[in-house]
Protein backbone atom coordinates (compact mmCIF):
# COMPACT_ATOMS: atom_id res chain seq x y z
CA UNK A 1 0.00 0.00 0.00
CA UNK A 2 1.20 3.41 -1.07
CA UNK A 3 -0.13 6.61 0.43
CA UNK A 4 0.40 10.47 -0.56
CA UNK A 5 -1.49 12.54 1.57
CA UNK A 6 -4.79 11.87 1.94
CA UNK A 7 -4.74 9.60 -1.53
CA UNK A 8 -4.57 5.90 -1.84
CA UNK A 9 -1.22 5.55 -4.55
CA UNK A 10 -1.11 2.00 -4.61
CA UNK A 11 -2.61 -1.38 -3.12
CA UNK A 12 -0.96 -4.69 -4.11
CA UNK A 13 -2.12 -8.00 -3.01
CA UNK A 14 -1.04 -11.01 -4.10
CA UNK A 15 -3.73 -13.48 -5.99
CA UNK A 16 -3.16 -15.86 -4.15
CA UNK A 17 -3.76 -13.46 -0.70
CA UNK A 18 -6.91 -12.03 -2.34
CA UNK A 19 -10.40 -12.67 -0.78
CA UNK A 20 -9.27 -13.08 2.97
CA UNK A 21 -9.49 -9.86 4.01
CA UNK A 22 -5.96 -8.29 3.74
CA UNK A 23 -6.86 -5.54 1.14
CA UNK A 24 -10.12 -4.24 3.17
CA UNK A 25 -7.67 -4.06 6.52
CA UNK A 26 -5.31 -2.16 4.56
CA UNK A 27 -7.63 0.21 3.52
CA UNK A 28 -9.56 0.53 7.21
CA UNK A 29 -5.76 0.89 8.45
CA UNK A 30 -5.39 3.50 6.14
CA UNK A 31 -8.62 5.57 6.35
CA UNK A 32 -8.01 5.65 10.47
CA UNK A 33 -4.48 6.05 10.58
CA UNK A 34 -3.84 8.14 7.18
CA UNK A 35 -7.36 9.72 6.76
CA UNK A 36 -7.12 7.92 2.90
CA UNK A 37 -10.36 9.61 1.47
CA UNK A 38 -9.51 9.58 -2.17
CA UNK A 39 -7.97 6.74 -4.95
CA UNK A 40 -7.74 6.27 -8.49
CA UNK A 41 -8.84 2.93 -10.04
CA UNK A 42 -8.16 1.63 -13.88
CA UNK A 43 -11.75 1.76 -14.98
CA UNK A 44 -10.62 -1.65 -17.01
CA UNK A 45 -10.20 -3.18 -13.67
CA UNK A 46 -14.08 -3.91 -12.05
CA UNK A 47 -12.81 -5.87 -9.49
CA UNK A 48 -11.01 -3.51 -8.23
CA UNK A 49 -13.74 -0.95 -8.19
CA UNK A 50 -16.06 -3.12 -6.97
CA UNK A 51 -14.03 -3.60 -3.68
CA UNK A 52 -13.33 -0.02 -3.96
CA UNK A 53 -17.16 0.57 -3.60
CA UNK A 54 -17.99 -2.20 -1.23
CA UNK A 55 -15.61 -0.29 0.89
CA UNK A 56 -17.35 3.07 0.58
CA UNK A 57 -15.86 4.64 -2.30
CA UNK A 58 -17.98 6.39 -5.31
CA UNK A 59 -16.61 7.30 -8.47
CA UNK A 60 -16.82 11.14 -9.14
CA UNK A 61 -14.79 12.12 -12.01
CA UNK A 62 -13.27 9.89 -14.89
CA UNK A 63 -10.72 10.38 -17.48
CA UNK A 64 -10.14 9.02 -20.54
CA UNK A 65 -6.21 8.73 -20.20
CA UNK A 66 -4.17 7.47 -17.28
CA UNK A 67 -1.56 10.41 -15.68
CA UNK A 68 1.20 9.29 -18.53
CA UNK A 69 -1.54 10.16 -21.39
CA UNK A 70 -1.79 6.56 -22.09
CA UNK A 71 -5.35 5.85 -23.68
CA UNK A 72 -6.24 3.75 -19.86
CA UNK A 73 -9.90 5.21 -18.28
CA UNK A 74 -9.22 6.04 -14.57
CA UNK A 75 -11.85 6.76 -12.24
CA UNK A 76 -11.49 9.08 -9.43
CA UNK A 77 -12.92 7.99 -6.13
CA UNK A 78 -14.09 9.38 -2.62
CA UNK A 79 -15.07 7.77 0.73
CA UNK A 80 -18.44 8.36 0.78
CA UNK A 81 -19.05 6.82 4.16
Amino acid sequence: MGIEGQKLEMLFVTAEKRGKGIGKKLIEYGIKNFSINELTVNEQNPQAKGFYEHLGFQVYKKSETDEQGKPYPILYMRLTK
